[in-house]
């Protein structure tokens, strides 16, 4: 029990680490790239194209986060990361009604809520696809 609810916490810390990482970097990178279209975080916010890329990586993120906690967990890797996302996805509709909550519209914050789901499932379902011995190589048996 105690290290399920360790491989969550770990995944939503692999999310948070991630996410926030990549738009530390992006964000003022886009707004320094396309300086008419993207002058602001809120023109940045409202622009369609600039809210697919964080849709994307908020994605990759959510599967890095899945993985995380599906490598915790060990047992049941696939439940453990389907976990993360539920748990992610109702923090996403909580923060959806914060009063910070207006830079995106509500369908936006469902989207990403029941985006989040199948996108820490991938995460579950690479690690429990990959072999036992990946990137290990084997010891000579006699030297």
């Amino acid at each position: 029990m105690i290290r399920s609810v360790l491989a969550v916490l770990a995944g939503i810390a692999v999310l948070i680490a991630t996410s926030f990482a990549i738009e530390t970097a992006v964000n003022p990178l886009l707004m320094w790239a396309f300086p008419k279209s993207l002058p602001s975080p809120e023109a940045l916010a409202a622009n369609p194209w600039a809210r697919t890329l964080m849709f994307a990586y908020g994605s990759l993120c959510m599967a890095a986060g899945g993985y995380v906690a599906a490598l915790v967990a060990r047992r049941r890797p696939v439940t453990h990361a389907a976990v993360l996302g539920i748990v992610q996805a109702g923090l996403t509709i909580l923060a959806m009604f914060s009063p910070e909550a207006n830079h995106a519209s509500p369908a936006q914050w469902i989207l990403i809520a029941v985006l989040s789901i199948p996108s820490a499932i991938v995460g579950g379902v690479v690690y429990k696809s990959r072999k036992p011995n990946d990137g290990l190589e084997q010891a000579p048996t006699s030297a």
